[in-house]
C-alpha cells in the first residue's frame, strides 16, 4: 500500500486569493481554469488527489473545487484528510453523478456548495466568490485570536484568575471574595488585565475571554 501523504495545499506570494481546482477531466480542469483567470482569480489545477496533497497550505485567501468522484482517494476522501490535517479551505463539490447521501456526507463535512454539471458558469462563480469571502474572514479572526492569546500569555496566573472571574460578572468585592484578596488589589490587577490585554472597556475584555474561551461561570452558578 502507498504510503499518504501528509494533506497540504499549494503555497502563494503575495495577497491575492487563488482558487484549487481538482479534477480528473482535462476538458473541464481547462475550462474552469479559464473561467477563473478571466475573472481576475488565480489559479492552481490538479488532476488527482495525491496532486494536491504534494504541495503546502496557502497563506492567502483560497477555496477549493473538487470533484466528487476521482480515480484513487475520492473527493470525500481528500475532505475528511484535509479535515484531519487541520486544513480548513472551504471547498466546493462539483459533479456528474451525485445523490443525496453523497451530498448529505459532503455537507456534513464542512462544504460550503455542492453543485451537480453541467454548471452554470455564474453559479460557479458566485460560489467561488462566497467562499473566499468565507475563507478570508476566518482567517482574520484566526490573526485576532492569534493576537489576543499572546497578550492573555503575557498575563500573571493571579491576573488570570482576575480576568475569568471578571469577565464572568463578579464585581470588584465579589472577585477579592473570591480569590482572598483586598478589594484594592483587585482594582490594581484590574488596571493591569486592561492595559496588557489592550481592552478600552470591560465589553472589549469580555469579547477577548470569550474568544479565547477562558470565561468562567460565577461561583453560585455552579453545580
Amino acid at each position: 500500500m502507498t504510503k499518504r501523504t501528509r494533506p497540504s495545499l499549494s503555497r502563494t506570494s503575495d495577497d491575492q486569493p487563488i482558487v484549487f481546482v481538482v479534477d480528473d477531466d482535462p476538458s473541464m480542469r481547462r475550462a474552469l481554469t479559464n473561467l477563473f483567470e478571466s475573472v481576475g482569480l488565480r489559479v492552481e489545477a490538479f488532476g488527482s488527489a495525491p496532486d494536491i496533497l504534494q504541495s503546502r497550505p496557502p497563506e492567502v485567501p483560497s477555496c477549493l473545487v473538487l470533484d466528487i468522484r476521482l480515480p484513487g482517494l475520492s473527493g470525500l476522501d481528500l475532505q475528511a484528510d484535509l479535515a484531519k490535517a487541520n486544513i480548513h479551505t472551504p471547498i466546493i463539490f462539483i459533479t456528474g453523478h451525485g445523490d443525496i447521501p453523497m451530498t448529505v456526507r459532503a455537507m456534513k463535512g464542512g462544504a460550503v456548495d455542492f453543485l451537480t454539471k453541467p454548471i452554470r458558469d455564474q453559479e460557479i462563480l458566485d460560489a467561488v466568490q462566497a467562499a473566499i469571502e468565507r475563507d478570508r474572514k476566518r482567517r482574520d479572526l484566526e490573526k485576532t485570536v492569534s493576537n489576543f492569546r499572546s497578550r492573555f500569555e503575557s498575563l500573571s496566573s493571579r491576573e488570570r484568575d482576575v480576568l475569568c472571574l471578571v469577565t464572568s460578572g463578579l464585581m470588584n468585592k465579589q472577585v477579592a471574595t473570591e480569590l482572598g484578596l483586598a478589594e484594592i488589589t483587585v482594582k490594581i490587577y484590574r488596571g493591569q488585565i486592561m492595559r496588557k490585554m489592550g481592552a478600552k472597556s470591560l465589553a472589549d475584555l469580555v469579547r477577548m475571554a470569550e474568544a479565547l474561551g477562558v470565561q468562567r461561570t460565577k461561583p453560585d452558578e455552579q453545580t
